[in-house]
């Protein structure tokens, strides 16, 4: 036989492209169309109803960038078109080929009820199926207009990422608004010839199946009348219903398709869009619901629930009816997909209680799995926290972003670092937005890794991102997909079913332990500095409101716990750990609102904590500590002057001014308080940092505090990316403009640097060692004009450290400091909370931060024969996509260096450095709301249990790595006490006694107790 390959495959493709598609609406009558442009921000539809509409004519150019036109689209059906199916189909104008934010619209009823939504890929509205004739039709329709931030690729710095900066032409040219008949017959052969045209050319070329396919499709071609198609695809059709209709191997591959519509809670759109882009897009599901009896709806964000739900009631019904159907599934009982490094431990828990609360209180659904398919790798501490709320199973995509290794499992368990293991799958379909291409069914069944162990896969269908979500026609590929010779099988279920067949057919699945580390997206450690410290700062306010609250309430007759106002602070604290926002990869629109926010929730937790503060009395001067160790440091008085105290940890003591064991002694630039001894040089870095406690061992290798300025410039995602290639060109930052001495009290004694540099750059660093302290905090104060750069702050110590230490949830992992294998050299840079620790036997140091995650740890041996390790911070960046000014201007923050550390003295000094001392007007003593006895049991929460009944809860974790016994007094009766799950159920009775509750603990493992007071 001849090889007529290429010519019937260009064929099929023009016949399609050319006769068949344009045939799908066999007959179509313009809708009459008139428009408003409201002015500013969205409106409701009531205001919009009542608005002044001009007359609007077809190819008119519409929408300023993050505008709103509303169109209101009135018409009838012909009597002729009598029992056909009859739509609307509306093109605003779209562009370019991504489906997701640009023009979108929302189509409304006259009296409000919100019908469904216009996307890109989904331009119909249904009218009538079938239709009687003469149906009067009127629509008012909400359009935005966003700009297409994505348009150039990424390549070209824009201002189209805040309405303060976009401009106000029109961005859009409105194409079709018409009544239209389907032919679903045509609409039908449309989809057979895609479904088989896309399956024949990923087979192989030696597959009897592919020409099968090819010559049935040649055949179908010669059965169609080209100057009638809708008349012939019927014909058409029956050609290729035999082929169609033979079923799949026996072991083919199965793909469980879920639906779903990944919708960033904020990206290249602010908050304010995701409110509406939820609303279209859950339009359409619950329409698409209705027509398909077989689709299964799968969607996360308790977030975006809640705005649906205030905002749009009529669709949050619709929501509720479909979930009561067992077709719209609520997933991942997160309150976002939050980003899965950055968030702090009690914070990343709040995630899970608060979303899978929203779910069981409003749907009576308690989710299984976390779903997070684009965050930006996942810390260690996820596979505890997610079984501790409740979770069998865990479900990713991005790790298929890998730079440099490939991921080497589809289907595993992960370890956590206290050992527990969830069953987590990551679809080798790699996408989150499938629509059951061709394509997409050959990657998956040629990715998958677990072949011969597993033979099912997960694959998330429908358009994301204001895309509108799944589709008919999707449905419709998967029904053909179901049993298709030469195709994976293709079933719609709840992913809650594809787990449980997926752990039943491979419970010997192989083990990851540790993080599942991105080797992508390195710099959102870094990236909008400021977005970063509002987290770190309004998690450790909120951990210090709650204390002091449940303090207050326990021992201040009349106080009311403010349930309401932690709960809506948490609330706005954890949207904003979204994994576009936090990690810094959104418009200067998100970034700009997310500092405002954090100011107000700075404002009014510091009210809240106030307020807790002064209902214990007042009458003295005392001092509040939120860490949960005893601390002996300096303090600043409410008039600036330094004085030394003692305070119990969770406790507060009198404002008396204890003596420290060794006053600071500062001479010329060197500062000594008999614990360190610090020599700053003349160019600002440290000379020398000794230890006299270690016999003055000196801790640097070389300059200390070394500020260097080095190019970065990625490859592509730049908010998002440090390569490895920014090593290579740098500017060391030694020419200070003034070192000056600027305290020598003997509490206090700090050396001021100040410097310039780049394109306007000022930095201005104070230097300060305090009495009874080992700690050297560098107090910085930057004004930051660069851009495509980073600054980083090195410290050489000399230590022979095999593996670095870093903070992270409830615990810390360990990284090899070696580059042996590509795994270890692709972590050029790693995310770490408020530490990173380094040791040899017998002698460790601390590099401590308020605000930054990023950091890298290299290691070199010197010619001397010891050995250099060296650990940088990453203090600010400067991309300018998507945000051309991301992060110039002010930055203030404070990092330290901790020499002769040990793990436990890196946690208390972490938390010391983020929970500064409060001092307050108060009166006497109240006993801490609870204690420990136990070296590494560590108090990360105490607060009122979430039920209101006034019982208080306490989570612990063992933070050094090892077993741990302890007993937590109260300083309150105890009645009785009980371990719960994260969201506070009960687990287990504790073992109480006289002395308090018992406590023994695995290595990291975090521990809730719920204490019923006497």
């Amino acid at each position: 036989m001849h090889d007529e390959r290429r010519r019937i495959e260009e064929r099929v493709q023009r016949v399609h492209d050319q006769r068949i598609k344009p045939a799908t609406y066999a007959a179509t009558v313009p809708f009459e169309v008139e428009a408003w442009q409201a002015p500013g921000e969205p409106v409701s539809f009531e205001e919009a109803a009542s608005a002044r509409y001009e007359p609007f004519a077809m190819n008119t150019p519409w929408g300023p960038p993050w505008g709103t036109t509303w169109f209101r689209m009135r018409g009838r059906v012909p009597a002729e078109w009598a029992g056909r199916r009859v739509e609307a189909v509306i093109d605003l104008g779209f562009v370019g080929d991504w489906p997701g934010n640009q023009a979108e619209a929302l189509v409304h009823l006259p009296d409000g009820r919100p019908l469904k939504a216009v996307n890109p890929l989904n331009q119909y509205v249904p009218i009538a199926h079938p239709a009687t004739g003469g149906e009067q039709i009127d629509y008012l329709v909400e359009a935005a207009s966003n700009p297409d931030i994505l348009k150039d690729n990424f390549s070209k710095v824009t201002p189209m990422g805040d309405k303060l900066t976009a401009g106000s032409a029109p961005l859009y040219t409105f194409q079709r608004a018409d009544i239209a008949v389907l032919d679903e017959e045509v609409w039908h052969l449309d989809l057979d010839l895609q479904v088989l045209r896309e399956l024949m050319v990923h087979l192989g070329e030696h597959e009897p199946r592919r020409h099968e396919i090819m010559h049935a499709l040649d055949r179908a071609m010669d059965a169609l009348d080209l100057d009638d198609v809708p008349g012939s695809a019927a014909a058409a059709r029956e050609v290729l219903a035999p082929i169609l209709a033979k079923p799949a191997h026996a072991s083919a591959h199965t793909v469980s398709g879920v639906g779903h519509a990944h919708i960033d809670s904020a990206w290249l759109w602010p908050i304010r869009e995701t409110k509406r882009k939820t609303s279209r897009t859950f339009s359409n599901v619950t329409s698409l619901a209705d027509e398909y009896d077989d689709f299964i709806f799968a969607c996360s964000q308790a977030q975006q629930y809640e705005w649906v739900r205030d905002n749009y009631p009529h669709v949050w019904a619709r929501i509720q009816d479909s979930v009561k159907k067992g077709q719209w599934v609520p997933v991942g009982g997160m309150w976002v997909e939050a980003d899965g490094n950055l968030p702090g431990g009690e914070a990343m828990a709040r995630q899970l209680i608060h979303g899978k609360r929203f779910f069981i209180e409003h749907f009576g659904v308690e989710t299984k799995g976390v779903w997070l398919p684009d965050s930006f790798g996942y810390t260690a501490a996820y596979p505890q926290l997610a079984k501790l709320a409740g979770n069998d199973w865990f479900l990713t995509q991005k790790i298929s972003w890998n730079q440099t290794n490939k991921f080497p499992h589809h289907t595993f368990w992960w370890e956590g670092i206290d050992g527990t293991r969830i069953f987590t799958h990551f679809p080798p379909v790699d996408t989150y937005n499938a629509r059951f291409s061709g394509e997409e069914m050959h990657r998956a069944v040629r990715n998958y890794s677990e072949k011969g162990g597993g033979s099912r896969s997960l694959a998330p269908f429908g358009w994301g991102d204001g895309g509108g979500g799944p589709t008919r026609e999707i449905m419709e590929r998967a029904r053909r997909l179901a049993d298709l010779e030469g195709s994976p099988k293709v079933v719609v279920e709840h992913p809650d079913e594809f787990f449980a067949k997926a752990r039943e057919e491979y419970p010997d699945a192989p083990v990851w332990n540790g993080e599942l580390y991105l080797e992508l997206h390195r710099a959102t450690y870094t990236s909008q500095a400021r977005t970063k410290q509002g987290n770190r700062r309004s998690e450790h306010k909120l951990r210090e409101a709650e204390l002091w609250a449940t303090t207050a309430a326990l021992h201040a007759p009349g106080y009311a716990y403010p349930y309401e106002k932690l709960d809506r602070l948490w609330k706005t604290v954890l949207l904003h750990q979204f994994h576009d926002i936090l990690p810094g990869s959104s418009i200067a629109w998100v970034h700009r609102e997310a500092e405002a926010e954090y100011a107000r929730v700075a404002e009014e937790l510091e009210a809240l904590t106030a307020e807790a503060v002064a209902a214990l009395g007042a009458g003295g001067t005392r001092v509040f500590n939120t860490s949960p160790f005893d601390r002996a440091e300096v303090v600043r008085t409410a008039g600036g002057a330094p004085a030394y105290v003692e305070v119990p940890a969770s406790g507060s003591a009198p404002l008396t001014g204890a003596e420290p064991a060794q006053p600071v002694r500062t001479e010329g630039r060197v500062l000594d308080n008999g614990l360190i001894r610090v020599e700053v040089a003349e160019d600002g870095t440290l000379a020398s940092v000794r230890d006299l406690r270690a016999g003055g061992r000196e801790v640097l290798a070389d300059q200390g505090n070394l500020l260097r300025l080095h190019t970065d410039l990625p490859n592509y995602w730049d908010a998002w990316d440090i390569d490895k290639h920014y090593r290579n060109r740098y500017t060391d930052l030694l020419d200070a403009s003034s070192v000056e001495v600027v305290s020598d009290t003997p509490l206090l004694g700090a050396i001021r640097v100040t410097r310039s540099f780049g394109k306007g750059s000022t930095i201005t660093q104070t230097v300060t060692v305090r009495a009874g302290s080992a700690r050297i905090d560098f107090e910085t104060d930057i004004d930051w004009h660069e851009a495509e750069k980073i600054l980083k702050a090195g410290f050489p110590v000399d230590i022979r450290a095999a593996h670095s230490s870093a903070e992270i949830q409830f615990g810390h992992v360990q990284r090899p400091t070696h580059t042996n294998t590509s795994w270890e050299a692709a972590r050029f840079e790693v995310p770490g909370h408020r530490w990173v620790h380094l040791a040899e036997p017998g002698y460790g140091v601390a590099v401590l931060n308020d605000s930054t995650y990023g950091h890298d740890v290299s290691r070199t041996v010197r010619e001397d024969g010891g050995t250099t390790t060296r650990v940088s911070l990453s203090l600010v960046r400067a991309p300018r996509i998507p945000d051309p000014e991301a992060d110039q201007g002010r930055h203030r923050f404070t990092y330290s260096l901790l020499p002769g550390a040990s793990i436990e003295d890196t946690v208390a000094e972490g938390y010391a450095l983020n929970l500064p001392l409060r001092v307050a007007d108060a009166a006497g003593a109240t006993e801490p709301v609870v204690s420990v006895d136990g070296d590494g049991v560590t108090v990360e929460a105490v607060k009122l249990a979430d039920d209101a009944s006034g019982d208080v809860v306490v989570r612990l974790y063992e933070c050094n790595g090892g077993r741990a016994q302890g007993v937590l007094r109260t300083g309150f009766p105890l009645a009785g006490a009980q371990v719960t799950d994260l969201l506070e159920r009960p687990l287990e009775d504790a073992e109480v006694s006289e002395a308090g509750v018992a406590v023994a603990l695995r290595p990291f493992q975090v521990l809730t107790l719920r204490l019923r007071r006497g």
